[in-house]
């Protein structure tokens, strides 16, 4: 591969020659004048003038003789490489110097040549090779330049971000800790108002028991609405409690071996009057022929409760089905509620596990209810290393399937 200097020989190059000896630079003159390159020369006897030259022009190579008066090459060279002047030195000294041309090397030279060797061939060379490596080490120079610029940009943004990962995780502990005051609030709250809501069910239950024959049919009748508005502002207590411990408490699973076939029947037989009330059929559909699980008794309930409750509210006619079966590529479990009602949007189906979230969030809504019946089964079905879906059509009804392990390990539940 040709040089730049091979492509452009009609480059001009701009030579100093640093020799005392009149006949030295004659004959160096006449060399570099018979060379392929257009040369610009010029001439100095000591080192302080070479000095002041080199302070007033640019050259591209300077021809140096190693034995110069007051000061020799090699001093010469250091101060030139001291004043940071990076352009190509070429020393010329007596052959078989060898200790004094490797101290010159030392000290900066980009090479030496023995007078008694030179030659138009020998000069070209030397010129094309200490120009080329001082243009490579420009490029080296600018290249490490740059790099170190953006190592320093680089490490600014660093210190940057690990500022603003600093601040995030200081945020993060302080709304960590609203949240649990918050949480705490919440549970404090609702336990001091389900001492009061209890007394008010159980005396509107003794007051409806007694009071029939001495209470007329509407005072019969406003106890009634009492004792159910009572009951439905409990159960709104006791989810959010029972979230706010989700939340704070960071409960284990307490896994033991049941027949989860018992179960859903005794909790569907439970549940079945809430809707037979709204006349909707219930269907139960058991197919598992090893129904022995280890898993949290009160938390499946709870799951199964939430679900069925949900189902039960937004369906107005037609039934609920409830599904219970093995799922054959792996020991778990799929269990299956199923309703004929309202069903869910596409759009409200992406927040329906949200805490508080509700499809209708009007004041006058429809249907009451916090919001955490659903939040509250998802974590508590994360918790037993399971999973969630919900398959749903407007007006055409709603499946909520769970799978999770037949055995499941007693870990902390898993963050919503």
């Amino acid at each position: 591969m040709l040089s730049a200097l091979d492509k452009k020989q009609d480059e001009k190059l701009n030579i100093l020659i640093v020799d005392d000896s009149n006949a030295d630079q004659m004959a160096l003159r006449k060399a570099l004048k018979s060379i392929d390159f257009t040369v610009d020369i010029s001439e100095v006897k000591d080192a302080d003038s070479a000095l002041d030259q080199i302070a007033s022009d640019q050259y591209s190579c300077i021809f140096l003789d190693y034995n110069l008066p007051s000061k020799n090459g090699l001093e010469l060279t250091k101060e030139i490489r001291d004043q940071g002047i990076q352009v190509p030195i070429l020393v010329l000294m007596r052959q078989g110097d060898e200790q004094a041309a490797v101290e010159l090397m030392k000290a900066g030279a980009s090479d030496y040549f023995p007078k008694s060797k030179l030659s138009a061939d020998a000069i070209a060379r030397l010129i094309r090779s200490a120009i080329s490596m001082y243009k490579a080490q420009k490029i080296v120079d600018a290249t490490n330049a740059d790099l170190h610029k953006k190592n320093r940009l680089i490490g600014n943004q660093n210190k940057e971000l690990a500022q603003q990962r600093r601040y995030i995780y200081q945020q993060n502990l302080k709304l960590q800790e609203v949240s649990k005051l918050k949480s705490e609030f919440i549970a404090t709250i609702s336990h001091e108002l389900r001492t009061p809501l209890n007394a008010i069910i159980g005396f509107s239950q003794i007051l409806i028991g007694k009071g029939k024959g001495t209470l007329n049919k509407t005072q019969i009748d406003m106890m009634g609405r009492i004792l159910a508005n009572g009951r439905n502002l409990l159960e709104l207590i006791n989810d959010i409690l029972a979230f706010s411990k989700l939340e704070t408490s960071q409960p284990e699973l307490e896994p033991t071996s049941f027949d989860i076939a018992e179960l859903v029947t005794t909790t569907v037989e439970e549940i079945k009057p809430l809707a037979v009330q709204k006349s909707l059929a219930v269907h139960t559909d058991i197919d598992l022929p090893n129904p022995i699980v280890v898993n949290d008794t009160a938390r499946v309930r709870q799951i199964l409760i939430n679900l069925l409750s949900n189902a039960i509210k937004f369906t107005n006619q037609g039934s609920i089905s409830i599904q219970l079966t093995p799922i054959q590529e792996s020991d778990s479990i799929q269990l299956a509620v199923t309703d004929t009602g309202c069903g869910i949007s596409e759009a409200e189906q992406l927040h329906i596990f949200d805490p508080f979230h509700q499809a209708d969030q009007k004041v006058n809504r429809k249907h009451s209810g916090t919001g955490l019946g659903l939040a509250i089964t998802y974590s508590l079905v994360k918790m037993m290393q399971g999973n969630i879906v919900v398959n749903s059509k407007v007006n055409k009804g709603s499946t909520f399937v769970i799978d999770f392990p037949r055995k499941v390990e007693p870990i902390l539940r898993q963050p919503f």
